[in-house]
């Protein structure tokens, strides 16, 4: 007897991060952000993160994971491994998909210099992160001047991947500028602070 019933999905938003053991759907939107599908494939553990930023200070050019600069990206990475092996995974076992970090956030130039590029920081920082962590890299779309739609299969581990044209790219534009300028507002305030 074939079973119709829809499976579980949830969707991730920036900044957010989700591990399960269950054969669900993770899904997001990626524009400038990054997400992470990592996976343990003997203890079917599965986990995928969402982050806009590798850093603190995106606009420095510093060794990712050697400063402050990869606090924002290292934590989301910290985060969901974490998670995968509070679930059972072993962290030896873990393998790694990445999507995203496309070239479509388009911030206002007092905020940000004109050659700054999220996606591209974002690329940089997790693939360096998965190295130095020693976790396979098994497939990847990241890059380009397109958001994407993914769906992670916990059934199989298998991403899929919709891209979406700039021109139909608002909805994921909007989202990431909103979390973007909280963010710097944040920093912001935390930097009001005057110390003698």
């Amino acid at each position: 007897m074939p079973s119709d019933t829809p499976r579980q999905k949830r969707i991730l938003h920036p900044g957010e991060h989700f591990v399960t053991r269950e054969p669900i759907i993770l899904s997001t939107l990626l524009g400038s952000c990054v997400a992470a599908c990592l996976f343990d494939p003997i203890s079917r553990v599965m986990g995928m993160n969402h982050f806009l930023l590798a850093s603190r200070n995106p606009g420095m050019r510093s060794p990712v994971l050697e400063s402050e600069a990869g606090r924002y990206g290292l934590e989301a990475m910290e985060l969901l491994i974490n998670g995968l092996l509070k679930q059972g995974a072993d962290r030896y076992n873990l393998l790694a998909k990445a999507f995203g970090g496309g070239n479509v956030l388009k911030l206002a130039t007092r905020e940000l210099p004109k050659r700054f590029n999220i996606g591209e920081l974002n690329i940089e920082f997790l693939r360096n992160f998965l190295e130095k962590d020693g976790i396979p890299l098994t497939s990847a779309d990241m890059g380009g001047r397109v958001g994407r739609q993914i769906h992670f299969d916990g059934k199989d581990f298998s991403v899929y991947v919709k891209k979406i044209p700039m021109n139909h790219t608002q909805q994921i534009v909007s989202e990431e500028e909103t979390y973007f300028r909280k963010t710097l507002q944040h920093q912001r305030q935390r930097s009001s602070v005057d110390f003698w």
